[in-house]
C-alpha cells in the first residue's frame, strides 16, 4: 500500500490519530497507523508554523498535498489545527518518517517536496523555514548536499548551478554525471510519484522538477561538448 494511500485510509477510520496514544491505542496496526498519520501531519502542521504566523495560503497548502478523501477534510484539518500551535516536536515526527521509510529515500523526498510547497505558500521561503526544512532533511537521512540539490529543484540556486542540482562535484567525469542524473530523474519522475499514490498537486510539482533536472543535465551536456562530449542517457 503507498504512503499517501494508507494517510488516506487512516483519516478515513474510527481513530483520530490524536487520540490513540499509549494504552488507549489499540495493539498493532492500529498504533502503528496512529504515529504514522501523527508524524506526517502533525510535521506539515509545524512547516506551516516554522516561521512563526500560520496564513492561510499555508493552509490551503498543506491541504493540497496532504489531502484527505471526500468527506474527511475535517478531519485533516482538526489534526493539523492541534498540531499547529508550535512548532516543538518536529524532530520527533521527522525521525519517525526517518526511520519507518529509511529504505525508501524517494518517499521521504515526496514529503519534502511537500513541505517545500508549504513553505513556498506565501511567496517566499524565509530563513527560518529554510532552517527547518534543512533539520528535517537531516532527521530524514539525507546529506547536506541532497538537501540542496531538493532545495535549488524548488527555489533555483544563484547562479543556476546544474551540478548542485545534480547533486555532484563539477569534476565528476562523465559517468558519474549520467548515473546522477538517472538516479535523480528516477526518483522524481511524475508516473513514480503517481505510483507512490500522491495527489495531484504533488505530481504538479513532480513535472516542474523533472523540467529543472533536465535542464541541468542539459546545460551540463552542452559545456561538455564543447570539450568532447557527455551523450544523453539511455532512456
Amino acid at each position: 500500500m503507498s504512503f499517501w494511500r494508507r494517510l488516506a485510509d487512516f483519516i478515513t477510520g474510527h481513530h483520530d490519530p490524536f487520540e490513540c496514544r499509549g494504552k488507549d491505542c489499540p495493539p498493532g496496526r492500529a498504533v502503528d497507523d496512529a504515529e504514522f498519520a501523527m508524524a506526517l501531519i502533525g510535521l506539515g502542521a509545524k512547516m506551516a508554523k516554522a516561521d512563526g504566523v500560520v496564513t492561510r495560503n499555508e493552509e490551503r497548502a498543506f491541504l493540497q498535498v496532504f489531502r484527505a478523501p471526500p468527506g474527511f477534510e475535517e478531519s485533516l484539518r482538526r489534526a493539523f489545527d492541534l498540531s499547529k500551535q508550535t512548532t516543538l516536536g518536529f524532530d520527533g515526527y521527522a525521525r519517525r518518517l526517518g526511520r519507518r521509510f529509511k529504505d525508501h529515500p524517494a518517499v521521504l523526498e515526496d514529503v519534502l517536496d511537500g513541505l517545500f510547497h508549504i513553505a513556498k505558500a506565501d511567496g517566499r521561503v524565509t530563513k527560518d523555514e529554510d532552517d527547518f526544512l534543512a533539520q528535517v532533511a537531516n532527521l530524514f537521512g539525507f546529506s547536506e548536499r541532497e538537501y540542496d540539490r531538493i532545495r535549488v529543484g524548488h527555489l533555483g540556486a544563484p547562479e543556476d548551478d546544474p551540478y548542485v542540482i545534480l547533486g555532484i562535484d563539477r569534476d565528476a567525469d562523465d559517468q558519474a554525471v549520467k548515473r546522477a542524473y538517472r538516479r535523480v530523474a528516477s526518483q522524481n519522475h511524475p508516473d513514480r510519484l503517481i505510483a507512490r499514490g500522491a495527489p495531484a498537486e504533488m505530481q504538479r510539482i513532480a513535472v516542474e522538477k523533472m523540467a529543472v533536472i533536465n535542464a541541468a543535465y542539459a546545460a551540463i551536456n552542452r559545456q561538455r561538448q564543447t570539450g568532447g562530449g557527455l551523450a544523453a542517457p539511455a532512456e
